[in-house]
C-alpha cells in the first residue's frame, strides 16, 4: 500500500537527487459542470521563495501531507494534515513552507454559480457566499470526507465521477456550515516550532507521544505548548494525534484485508476496544461496517 505520505516523500526525493527547485504538481482526478478535483503535490521548502496565487473560484483542499502557511489579506494560517484550506473567487493567497519541505492536498474547486447554488440548498440565507476563514481544523466533523479522500488517494485509482462529486458537495455543506471568523495571526517562532512538532507527529503517529515529551521537541513548557498548538491548529495535540491515527486506519481498512486488531495496533492504539470505542465516536460507524461501506455517509 502506498500512503498519501510516502507519495510525498517520493516527489521530495526525486526534487533532490536531480537538484530541481520546488514546485507544485496538480493532476486533476475528475471534473464536470461547476467542479473540478486535483491532487496537488508541492516540493518546496523554506528555500524557495512564496510566489502569489488567486483563487478564480471558490476552493476547498484537504491537507492530506506536510504542512504549510496559507496567508492572505486576511491573515494567515497553519495548515496540517486533516485541516481544511478555503479560499473565495478572486482571494490572492501564497502558502509558504518556511519550517519544512513539501506538502500534498485534495484540491476540490467549484465555479461560482455551481457554489452558490450549493449555499443555497444547504440553508444559506440570501446574498453572496464567501468563507470568512482561511482554515477549518481537523475537527470530527470533517474526519470521514477527509480519510475517504485519503484513502482514494492511496489507492491511486480514479474513482467515478459521481463518488468525487459526491464528497465535494458534502465537503462544500459541511464547511459552508461551519465556517467562522478567521483569527489574528500567531507570532514566527511559535509556527516553526509548533510546525516542527506537527511534522514528527504525522511521521511517528504510530508510536507514544506524550504532550511533555512533545513540548519538549518544541522548546516550550507543556503549558505554553499546549495553548500554543490549540491556538495555531484548533485542536489539542491528543486530538491531534487521535484523528491522524483515525484516518490512517480508515484508510487501512478500506485498502487492506489485515485483520481489524493489526490494523489497530499498527496505527498506535493499545487495544482493539478502545479502537472500536474512538473509531465509532470519530465515524459514527464500527471499523468493520466502515470497510464494508467506507463511502456511506451517515446523516444526522
Amino acid at each position: 500500500m502506498t500512503t498519501v505520505r510516502e507519495e510525498l516523500e517520493r516527489a521530495l526525493k526525486h526534487r533532490a537527487v536531480h537538484c530541481l527547485p520546488g514546485s507544485a504538481a496538480a493532476r486533476v482526478i475528475a471534473g464536470g459542470p461547476g467542479w473540478t478535483v486535483s491532487d496537488v503535490v508541492c516540493t518546496s521548502g523554506p528555500r524557495d521563495r512564496a510566489f502569489e496565487e488567486q483563487h478564480t473560484g471558490f476552493s476547498i483542499a484537504i491537507v492530506a501531507a506536510g504542512t504549510f502557511q496559507y496567508r492572505s489579506t486576511k491573515g494567515q494560517e497553519l495548515m496540517t494534515p486533516g485541516s481544511l484550506l478555503l479560499g473565495n473567487p478572486g482571494q490572492r493567497f501564497e502558502c509558504g513552507h518556511e519550517h519544512g519541505e513539501g506538502d500534498r492536498c485534495l484540491s476540490f474547486y467549484y465555479e461560482p454559480d455551481y457554489f452558490e447554488n450549493l449555499a443555497a440548498d444547504c440553508g444559506l440565507r440570501a446574498g453572496k457566499p464567501a468563507f470568512r476563514a482561511l482554515r477549518l481544523p481537523p475537527a470530527r466533523e470533517f474526519s470521514r470526507l477527509t480519510a475517504q479522500g485519503c484513502s482514494a488517494l492511496a489507492n491511486r485509482l480514479d474513482r467515478d465521477s459521481d463518488d468525487w462529486e459526491g464528497l465535494g458537495i458534502r465537503l462544500a455543506a459541511q464547511a459552508v456550515r461551519l465556517t467562522g471568523s478567521s483569527r489574528a495571526p500567531s507570532a514566527p517562532g511559535s509556527v516553526a516550532r509548533v510546525t516542527r512538532v506537527l511534522r514528527s507527529i504525522e511521521k511517528q503517529f504510530d508510536t507514544t507521544l506524550d504532550l511533555r515529551s512533545l513540548a519538549q521537541q518544541a522548546g516550550l513548557s507543556p503549558y505554553h505548548f499546549l495553548r500554543t498548538f490549540e491556538h495555531l491548529t484548533g485542536v489539542t495535540p491528543h486530538q491531534f494525534l487521535l484523528r491522524a491515527r483515525l484516518r490512517e486506519a480508515a484508510t487501512r481498512l478500506t485498502l487492506l484485508s489485515s485483520k481489524i486488531v493489526d490494523i489497530a495496533l499498527d496505527c498506535g492504539f493499545a487495544d482493539v476496544s478502545n479502537f472500536n470505542r474512538a473509531f465509532r465516536k470519530e465515524f459514527g460507524v464500527s471499523p468493520r461496517q466502515y470497510r464494508m461501506r467506507p463511502f456511506q455517509v451517515r446523516t444526522n
